[in-house]
């Protein structure tokens, strides 16, 4: 018919509305924020949805799946990966954005990018890369770096601030789950993140520790458990009803607190690091799960070595970002090895220095 609008034609407006409508005076609206570059808006997504799906549909999110988040290039079916992790973070931090009435677009792309950085072999090729390179490699930064700059051949993505500012802000180090080693996201959607990262991994690391035979339930520590939850589900329960009935001022009842930021209740917050401390103690630095770690290290430190040596090997994209950027092979040669799962690095490491059987 002539002159019909199409119907889309006004969705993201009406998103756009309903979030001015129904969302918290303290959440960040998808229409208040821009991008570096500017571009046409979608017609039936607002800013932050799209941030989300460039995200979703890129090849280093693809990747995780087969990137290790505790135990190395896991054979069973239920161990989880750093995609999985990936997932049950958004969806943990996605529930509190919804109860507090913030942003569940904004929440959503932070989850789904805050790892995209990850290293093959997990915390392991982290440490391995930060010897070669002798400075820390923190994976935050490298996500950073991944939306910023490596993805659509030096482009990045083009993703919104606070997306961007939430993913980096939501390493912790080892202080605690609340710690501000890198700062604290100005956003609260970005803070949920950050609280929400600790709760996925500290409680499902344990059952895959269980699972494992690295721990057993007895060996949790009893007074976090007890306040906490005997069960995986009772302690996730228990930290995201905390977190939203402590910051419930969020939602106009209550006294906000000055600075505006998130935490979980002292009693709950003080025993959640305590079993994050356990987890350090028990599995992360020192367990089974931590055997291959110094083959991992000669695996990763070997790699380096050869395609520093032979830069005319690295992909195509990043020998083309490396010349227009101006910067040190060295970078290039640390984006690749990043970006590798844990398979395709074995393989190249078996490729260039295992040899091959002769069939002739």
């Amino acid at each position: 018919m002539s002159g019909h609008t199409p119907a889309h034609s006004s969705v993201r407006e009406w998103l756009e509305t309903q979030e001015h409508t129904l969302l918290s005076s303290f959440a960040t609206l998808s229409d208040a924020v821009q991008r570096d570059r500017p571009e046409p808006e979608s017609p039936v997504r607002t800013r932050f949805q799209r941030d989300r799906d460039r995200i979703l549909h890129s090849k280093p999110f693809r990747r995780l799946k087969h990137k290790t988040q505790v135990f190395i290039a896991p054979t069973g079916d239920h161990y989880r990966t750093r995609l999985t992790h990936t997932l049950e973070v958004t969806q943990i931090a996605r529930t509190v954005a919804r109860a507090l009435r913030l942003n569940e677009d904004l929440v959503e792309a932070i989850g789904l990018g805050h790892d995209l950085g990850h290293t093959p072999f997990g915390h392991a090729g982290e440490t391995a890369l930060s010897k070669v390179l002798g400075h820390s490699f923190r994976h935050n930064e490298q996500s950073l770096r991944i939306v910023e700059v490596l993805e659509k051949q030096g482009r990045g993505l083009n993703l919104t601030y606070p997306v961007r500012e939430g993913i980096f802000m939501h390493s912790k180090g080892r202080r605690g789950i609340t710690a501000k080693a890198w700062g604290t996201a100005s956003t609260l959607e970005g803070q949920i993140i950050k609280i929400a990262d600790s709760i996925a991994y500290i409680n499902h690391d344990i059952d895959d520790a269980i699972r494992a035979g690295v721990l057993d339930r007895g060996d949790l520590p009893c007074e976090p458990i007890e306040i906490l939850g005997a069960t995986h589900s009772q302690r996730i329960n228990t930290m995201v009803c905390d977190l939203i009935d402590y910051n419930w001022w969020i939602t106009g009842d209550g006294t906000p607190p000055d600075p505006l930021e998130l935490s979980l209740s002292p009693p709950i917050l003080a025993s959640t690091n305590a079993l994050r401390e356990f987890m350090y103690q028990n599995v992360y630095l020192d367990s089974k799960a931590k055997l291959d770690d110094g083959k991992v290290k000669v695996m990763i430190e070997m790699l380096f070595r050869h395609f520093l040596e032979h830069p005319e090997e690295l992909p195509a994209d990043l020998q083309q970002i490396n010349r227009d950027r101006g910067e040190p092979i060295t970078r290039a040669v640390i984006d690749y090895i990043a970006g590798m799962t844990d398979r395709y690095a074995i393989e190249t490491f078996k490729k260039l220095y295992v040899p091959t059987t002769w069939n002739g």
